[in-house]
């Protein structure tokens, strides 16, 4: 695919001009990417980082070569591209990936050639999430955003939401390669499908619990919380990195024992310090919820999407107290 653009592309990186603004280092990296991530006689995608890669493999099947930008371990938010990558992504016959979520990616993407550019914000739709989402944030809402809110990009912990993203990413690649459109077609509907039948499991399986209120340390499962009729209350707010004020630590202390809150939720890719902190001052469990923006061997709670949602839901059972 693309074999014309990649060697009209070489042509302008091994010319004076491009020499002397790239570098010789820079120009000798992106060949060699060009030529291992590109030109594979399939429909070449990048994708963004493992949610956007995994959609891809799952509705592209034998037909596609997927490269994931973010390697497994890496914190998406923080990803900042090389030149080789960036090499790659202007080679590929598609990317897909999630704007306003990874900055560098989003530069990148808006100086590509690239003629299919599938943003995934654009096939579902975005709420603006703080610290707290669900019933405690519809109960304070006074009209004013909540407390650290920004436009929520974790979409894909939400089944339906994720399935809708498929569902769209799977129309683009038919347009894009209609030569094996049907074969597109047909395993969308079968993610979607798949996708389906786990919002109904997340359903039945949160439907009756004691509680209805998580803590984590990362407020990515705001979407989640409102599909299924729970609260999620945040240490830190969108940005996991992020340091919480020692007010919101009492807060969140005081709300713990209102609600009969059990357990702080912490991530793999970042600390479990502050969940362990204050689950110890308040007396509660520490336990995983996988915000899912990579597989990590051997710590992950799961191989892909689908099993790792899975250990998500027994983890939510269990904190919550399900029936």
């Amino acid at each position: 695919m693309n074999r014309s653009r990649r060697l009209i592309r070489f042509a302008a990186l091994t010319s004076v001009t491009a020499v002397t603004a790239l570098g010789l280092g820079t120009l000798s990296a992106c060949s060699t990417d060009s030529a291992a991530a590109g030109d594979t006689g399939r429909f070449d995608v990048v994708a963004s980082f493992y949610p956007m890669a995994f959609l891809a493999e799952r509705i592209g099947g034998s037909h596609v070569h997927v490269t994931s930008l973010t390697s497994p371990g890496q914190e998406p938010h923080d990803l900042e591209l090389s030149p080789k990558q960036i090499a790659s992504l202007q080679d590929s016959d598609a990317v897909l990936y999630l704007k306003n979520l990874q900055p560098s990616v989003d530069d990148a993407v808006a100086q590509s050639p690239v003629q299919t550019k599938i943003d995934a914000a654009s096939l579902t739709t975005l709420e603006e999430h703080g610290n707290e989402v669900g019933g405690h944030a519809a109960a304070h809402d006074s009209g004013a955003s909540p407390e650290g809110a920004a436009k929520d990009p974790h979409i894909w912990l939400d089944p339906v939401r994720y399935a809708q993203v498929a569902a769209g990413v799977g129309k683009a690649f038919e347009k894009a390669d209609p030569d094996h459109a049907a074969d597109y077609r047909e395993n969308t509907a079968a993610l979607v499908k798949q996708l389906n039948d786990l919002d109904t499991r997340f359903r039945t399986g949160l439907a009756h619990t004691k509680s209805k209120v998580f803590i984590t340390t990362h407020a990515a499962f705001g979407y989640l919380a409102e599909r299924y009729g729970l609260t999620e209350e945040a240490v830190n707010g969108l940005d996991p990195e992020s340091e919480p004020s020692a007010a919101r630590v009492r807060d969140l202390e005081h709300m713990a024992r209102a609600d009969g809150v059990t357990t702080v939720f912490y991530e793999t890719l970042v600390s479990d310090k502050t969940a362990k902190t204050i689950a110890g001052d308040a007396g509660l469990k520490t336990d995983v919820l996988d915000p899912l923006e990579g597989i990590i061997t051997g710590k992950s709670r799961g191989t892909d999407y689908f099993s790792v949602q899975e250990a998500n839901l027994t983890a939510l059972r269990k904190a919550l107290g399900a029936e």
